[in-house]
């Protein structure tokens, strides 16, 4: 057993787990996170899609000793203060989800794009999401959240004032 402390949405969470637990499972059965879906178990839906350090991971393939120290972001993270990121008001609006199993999965990789591409391309978005399978839909209205959402980041960040700072980009760990 490994003490791990993995910083989920903001806040550190110290757990105990196993070397080999995936961190679907401690997020799902430790942590009571219930967005994260699983689907497949192997890695080939997305459906566990969560972001670590920004950057979309399988967490049913994600060891979560891996994430000793790191930023885990998970569907429940996105809203703040109570308000839908703009993803998650876009797939509602553009009608880019049915039965929802895997928009949580959809939205953080979706997330993770607009993060490094503010105007992404149709094309762009859809190889993005490459790795997230859904059975309901033609796909088209996800694409289209996803483009709603990206006019709605762009213009919040244009809004913004210029804070002067460096920001850095993190990278994972090899």
């Amino acid at each position: 057993m490994h003490a791990v402390t993995v910083h989920v949405n903001g806040r550190a969470q110290r757990v105990v787990i196993d070397a080999l637990a995936p961190l679907l499972r401690v997020l799902r059965d430790e942590l009571d996170l219930m967005g994260t879906k699983e689907g497949c178990g192997s890695g080939d839906c997305g459906a566990c899609t969560v972001l670590v350090d920004g950057l979309p991971v399988n967490s049913c393939l994600f060891f979560a000793v891996d994430a000793d120290h790191r930023e885990v972001t998970t569907i429940e993270g996105l809203a703040h203060d109570g308000v839908a990121h703009p993803l998650q008001r876009a797939f509602v609006e553009e009608s880019g989800l049915q039965c929802g199993y895997c928009t949580p999965g959809m939205i953080l990789a979706a997330a993770a794009l607009l993060a490094d591409d503010p105007d992404p391309t149709p094309e762009r978005i859809r190889a993005a999401l490459a790795g997230n399978l859904c059975r309901c839909t033609g796909y088209q209205s996800i694409v289209e959240a996803v483009r709603a959402a990206a006019v709605h980041v762009r213009d919040a960040a244009a809004a913004k004032p210029a804070s002067g700072g460096v920001r850095r980009a993190v990278r994972p760990r090899a």
